[in-house]
């Protein structure tokens, strides 16, 4: 493995598809082994955009502007990062020898669409899932809940990220609300949901898996402490790690993720979501890259989850080794608002235990996350209380407080 300089002609260059707050610590720890990055999204001054060599705005599923651009920039390794992308382009490039696509085009255009990621896993795979099943208007939905889905339930489109969409259906009273949810947090202007049975679980974990090339140039699979997580409408709030859980569990765990990530193939990091209730383990989801759980990894792992992916798409060897229980708390917007300011970070990181990440993100939203902060302590549970109380005192300050 070769890595060439940075803006000369031997450069190793690597282009995001996507470049929120997971993206750019993905352009950080690529840099930090000397790649070229290119950092692309949907909106101008993206996160990722701060720091990479050079940025654009294109709509990714646009296959005629994806092609343009990696046309004209040449990279090496195309690494999507966000769910709305022109993957059938993705795969003509690919099998052009273009450029080699993370972690491979396939997982990229399984993994965009739960249909393609459930009937994988359930169909072809024979993991352990909910019931499911999906529709194309209300009355398919009302008709698949009544022959065997049963309410509650849980609605999500079958194109999304991060909770948009999704909802949970008590009884038939939420059906229209939930039908209508989804079709407006769809990445895609398609009427089709998916509709799955609420397993009564425990916990639920995301068990990052890595495939990576050893010393020896032979692929591996290595799979990280499993990560507890809580969330709400679908969007984490806060992780921890390591979470526990039986021995007979996590073995299951480890079995479904490497099965699956096996099935998808390539090299890289891949989150994947599992119900746990006592031994018992169930398939959720997984995403063909950093997770946003796993950002308790930039204080709990020697090495986090975005240098493990940096590492991996290059061919380098990587390690999994966790150094302290730890736990990240989401820090939101709060405000509908351009440019906020952030009050309180003195006293977040007063205690030596904490850090703070930023995002950087040009717009707020109320629910929109801005930052995340981290604790580490000698027991995750300690962790979590570190992290929430320091998530609380960062306030976020509408623009017009600026140099008050």
């Amino acid at each position: 493995m070769k890595i060439g300089t940075p803006l000369s002609p031997g450069a190793t260059r690597v282009m995001l598809l996507g470049s929120g707050e997971l993206g750019k610590e993905v352009i950080i720890a690529l840099q930090r082994l000397g790649v070229e990055v290119i950092a692309v999204d949907r909106y101008a001054h993206a996160p990722g955009h701060q720091v990479a060599h050079r940025a654009h705005v294109i709509d990714m599923a646009d296959g005629a502007a994806l092609r343009a651009l990696i046309e004209q920039e040449r990279p090496r390794l195309v690494v999507p990062e966000i769910e709305a992308i022109a993957t059938d382009t993705l795969a003509a490039i690919e099998a052009e020898g273009l450029a080699e696509v993370i972690p491979t085009a396939r997982a990229a255009q399984l993994t965009m669409n739960r249909e393609g990621i459930r009937r994988l896993a359930a169909e072809e795979l024979g993991l352990p899932t909910s019931r499911y099943a999906f529709a194309e208007s209300r009355e398919e939905l009302a008709a698949a809940i009544d022959a065997g889905i049963g309410y509650p339930c849980i609605v999500k489109p079958v194109m999304s990220s991060s909770g948009k969409g999704q909802s949970t259906l008590r009884g038939p009273a939420d059906l229209d609300a939930g039908w209508d949810h989804a079709l407006s947090g769809g990445r895609v202007k398609r009427a089709r949901v998916i509709v799955e049975e609420m397993i009564d679980f425990e916990y639920e974990i995301t068990q990052l898996t890595v495939r990576a090339l050893n010393a020896a140039g032979v692929l591996e699979t290595h799979f990280c402490a499993p990560i507890g997580h809580v969330q709400e409408q679908g969007d984490y709030v806060e992780s921890w790690q390591p979470q526990p859980m039986s021995a007979t569990a996590l073995e299951r765990a480890r079995d479904v993720a490497g099965r699956i990530t096996d099935s998808l193939g390539g090299r890289g990091l891949f989150g994947v979501e599992l119900f746990v209730r006592g031994d018992q383990v169930w398939f959720s989801e997984v995403s063909p890259r950093p997770h946003d759980t796993g950002m308790v990894t930039m204080v709990t792992q020697r090495q986090n989850e975005f240098e493990l992916h940096a590492r991996a798409i290059l061919g380098l060897p990587v390690s999994v080794v966790l150094a302290s229980p730890g736990a990240s708390a989401v820090i939101y917007g709060g405000l509908d608002e351009t440019g906020i300011a952030f009050e309180g970070l003195e006293q977040a990181l007063a205690d030596p235990q904490v850090e703070v990440r930023l995002f950087g993100k040009p717009e707020s939203f109320r629910r929109r996350r801005m930052g995340v902060a981290l604790a580490w302590a000698d027991t995750a549970e300690a962790a979590r209380t570190r992290a929430k109380s320091a998530a609380r005192q960062v306030r976020p300050v509408g623009a017009h407080s600026m140099g008050k």
